[in-house]
Order: C-alpha cells, then structure tokens, then sequence
C-alpha cells in the first residue's frame, strides 16, 4: 500500500471511529486493525493511536455544547482523578515488552468486545435500583477505567458511560458528552507521555487525528440515524474478529 493510500485509509479510519465513539461505541475497534493494516507493530499502533485520539476531545466537545452545559464544576471535580489514572496506564504501557503487548492485545479486545455487547444488559440493571450509588463506585470505577485507558483503552469508553450512567446522569446524552471529555482528558495525559517516551509514528498520527477530529465533531447526527444496537453489535463482532486474527497470526 502507498503512502497516499496509507493516509487515506487512516483519515476514512479515523472519520468513523470518531463517529462511532462520540456516539458511545469503542473507537479503537475501527482505528487499531487500520493501524496494524499499513505496518505498524501493536504497541507502536497503540500509542500512535492514543496521541490522534486527543483530536476527539475538541470534536466531541463541539457536538456536544448543549449537553455540557452547567457540567464545569463536574468535570473541574473529576478531571485530575481520570488524568492520575491515565498516568498509571501510560508507565504501564511503557514498561512493557513489544511482543509481550501483543500477546494481551487479543484478550484486552475481547474485554472491550464483551462489554460493548453487554451494555444493554448493564442499562437494565441500573434501572432495576433504587436511587442509592455506593459513593466509592465512582472514584475507584473512574480511577481504574483511565487506567485501563492509558494503557489501551478499547472499550474505555463503554465503560466510562455505564459508570456514569450508575453514578451521576441518568440521561444519555448528558452521560456520553461527560464520559466524552472525561476520556480527554485522559487522551491529553497519555499524548504527553508516550509523545516524550513512546514510538509514535507521526505520519499515521496526523491523518487519523484529522479523521478523528471530524468524525467526534460529525458523528452524533450522524449516527442517531443508525439503530444503536446495530452499531453496537458490528464493532463488538469486528473486535472480536480483531481478537481471532491476531491469536491465529499475531502480529
């Protein structure tokens, strides 16, 4: 593939996952496969994709005006926290092994895979209580999933919104356009570590990054007009699609 095509196909990558992340689906199911598609290692995919990915925050942002609304003194409250755990993720990352990474890979996109399947299942359950939330839930579940997040982060997103959903706003919208920031600010930590540490090819950076920036912007009227279930079911099957490919010929 030429170095145009590359771009290409990175750019139309990007626009999607952009899309259907800021709609609350798993970007790096789309943009992670692309990545390994033009040649580049699964760790060095990994953090090239997590810099582009600091492209979704202004995007989803700007879609999202209406619903982030009166949502600052929120944010300012929990922002430090995710970015703590996004640090944890980061040095994590870094202190592992290349090909000890792509062993995990498959199984970390079967984690993201299931738990975009089981959203639903997780929506009726919190319907199913009472008004009450353990009020450590949030910290610790925030903590832990901006961990996982600086680390890999398919399927982060999923689980930021049900945690969300559980903890604080019971109203989708408002719940995706918090859990959108909240990923960030996360994706801005990570972008600084590994754009100091990491192998980051920059030449598949830019191009994802544009297509993420206008997918995120995009994507939500977009997207409403596509049955949710459906574009949950299709990236959970291509993640784990993904997670076979890569058992039977790791990369």
């Amino acid at each position: 593939m030429s170095s145009a095509a590359d771009d290409l196909a990175l750019l139309i990558a990007g626009t999607l996952a952009g899309a259907v992340g800021s709609a609350g689906g798993i970007t790096s199911l789309i943009s992670y496969p692309v990545l390994l598609a033009v040649g580049l290692p699964p760790l060095q995919a990994n953090v090239t994709q997590a810099v582009a990915f600091v492209a979704c925050l202004p995007g989803s942002a700007l879609g999202s005006r209406s619903e982030l609304r009166g949502q600052g003194p929120w944010l300012r409250r929990w922002a430090l926290l995710a970015a703590s755990g996004g640090v944890v993720g980061v040095v994590a990352l870094l202190c592992t092994p290349s090909d000890v990474f792509g062993r995990v890979v498959p199984f970390l996109l079967v984690l993201a895979s299931f738990a975009l399947l089981v959203q639903p299942r997780v929506s009726t359950w919190q319907d199913s209580r009472p008004q009450r939330t353990n009020r450590l839930l949030l910290p610790f579940g925030l903590f832990a999933v901006s961990a996982y997040n600086g680390y890999f982060g398919a399927g982060s997103g999923v689980m930021v919104l049900a945690l969300v959903l559980l903890t604080v706003d019971r109203g989708l919208a408002r719940a995706n356009a918090l859990k959108n920031v909240i990923l960030g600010v996360v994706d801005v930590v990570a972008a600084i570590g590994f754009t100091v540490f990491g192998p980051v090819r920059w030449a598949s950076a830019l191009p994802l990054a544009v297509g993420l920036f206008a997918g995120s912007r995009f994507g939500p009227s977009v997207t409403r007009r596509v049955p949710g279930n459906v574009l949950r079911v299709l990236a959970a099957l291509a993640g784990l699609g993904l997670a076979i490919r890569l058992w039977v010929v790791p990369s």
